[in-house]
Formats: C-alpha cells, sequence, structure tokens
C-alpha cells in the first residue's frame, strides 16, 4: 500500500492551529480520493527527535554500522535507531504534507532537527565523486508544504522574508523530490473571525492540489 506521511510542526493542539487544521482536511480529502493510500504521521512536538551526534555517524551523512553501535551505551543505540526509523518511515512514503507555522522568517527548530536526520548516505542521498547527490527520484513522489502566518508578505518580497518556503522547496529537490506544492494560509490576523476567513480561502485550493500531485 501507498504511503502518505504526515508531518506537523507545532506546539499548540489541531483545534488551534491554522496550519494543522488546513492540513488534516488537505489530508482527509486526499485520503478519499486515494483509498490506497495509508496515513502514517509525525509530530515533531510530540514524538522524539534526536539531536545528532558525532559518535553516530563514520562518515558524512552516514550512520555507523549495527556493530560499532553496539560498542555505544544504550542511550546512543536508542538514538541510532530511532534516525534509522525516521528515515526509513520517510523514503518509504511517496506523499508528503507538512504543516508549520510561520516563526521568524523561517519555522520552527524541530523541523530542522527532523530533516537532519533523514538527510542520510544511501537512503536519501549518496556520494558521486565526493559530491552528495539525491536518490529518491526513484518513483514519482510529491511534497506540499502547509505555512500559516498572522499576515501577508508582499510576493516581491518572498524570496528574502519567506524562508522556511524556500528551504523546503530547496532541500526536497536537492534529495531528489522535484514535485513541491505551498498552501499558504496567510492574514490569520489576531481575531476568531480572520482566522476561519484564512482557513477557509485556503481550503478552496485543496483540490486543486491534490489532483496535480505526482505518485
Amino acid at each position: 500500500m501507498k504511503k502518505i506521511l504526515y508531518i506537523s510542526v507545532n506546539s499548540k493542539p489541531e483545534s488551534l492551529s491554522s496550519s494543522k487544521t488546513v492540513a488534516r482536511e488537505f489530508i482527509n480529502r486526499f485520503l478519499e480520493k486515494n483509498k490506497d493510500f495509508e496515513l502514517e504521521e509525525v509530530d515533531l512536538y510530540k514524538d522524539h527527535i534526536p539531536r545528532l551526534e558525532y559518535q553516530y555517524f563514520e562518515d558524512r551523512n552516514c550512520i555507523i554500522k549495527e556493530e560499532d553501535a553496539k560498542k555505544l551505551d544504550d542511550k546512543d543505540r536508542r538514538e541510532i535507531d530511532k534516525i534509522r526509523k525516521l528515515c526509513d518511515q520517510f523514503v518509504e512514503a511517496s506523499v508528503y504534507v507538512i504543516a508549520a507555522p510561520m516563526w521568524n522568517l523561517s519555522f520552527p527548530a524541530p523541523l530542522k532537527e527532523y530533516i537532519d536526520c533523514i538527510i542520510q548516505d544511501g537512503k536519501t542521498i549518496t556520494f558521486k565523486n565526493d559530491k552528495p547527490e539525491g536518490i529518491l527520484n526513484d518513483i514519482d513522489r510529491s511534497v506540499v508544504y502547509i505555512q500559516s502566518s498572522g499576515g501577508n508578505i508582499p510576493w516581491a518580497l518572498k524570496p528574502l522574508m519567506d524562508k522556511g518556503v524556500n528551504y523546503i522547496q530547496s532541500i526536497m529537490k536537492f534529495i531528489g523530490i522535484k514535485k513541491f506544492d505551498e498552501l499558504l494560509v496567510d492574514d490569520t490576523g489576531t481575531t476568531n473571525e480572520q482566522r476561519k476567513e484564512s482557513i477557509e480561502k485556503s481550503c478552496e485550493k485543496i483540490d486543486n492540489i491534490i489532483d496535480n500531485l505526482k505518485f
């Protein structure tokens, strides 16, 4: 069965998070249209995401072999096992939904820690002539990045101020995933009415994005 992986990064409960609210609506509609998909979820504020330590690696982006991992203490072995599982889970999916708020022109730190876990030699990248190259172009894959923000950044300033979208698109292309869609939940404002209107506007775009995904 094909897999859609939902990665959320917001400490708020779903009912209070604009990005997570829109993401849930997206996922529900996607699964209704694509019944051959299985949903897996990673909540980066609830699930443990390891911080990468030098002793976990034998080379650049290459986790140490199992026999070497056995020489480490229990904590480090658990961390290595978790990193491997996160990476394998990511590779096994073909559609990815990432929901995050814009924080300080980017996204919350746990998302970067997660990305660092999944960039692994032999899993998502390989090295040719000492240069990294993405290998997730083996099948059609698609990423939908759902970002909420209180205001609305003018189009001309997005390259300078919207670092989150730009980074996620770049890193996904780096590992071989070319199909990327952004679904922005802008102008959530300061009132419930403003937030509701922003969510509704974003949800109007969901079906068109789903119909144009590649997987």
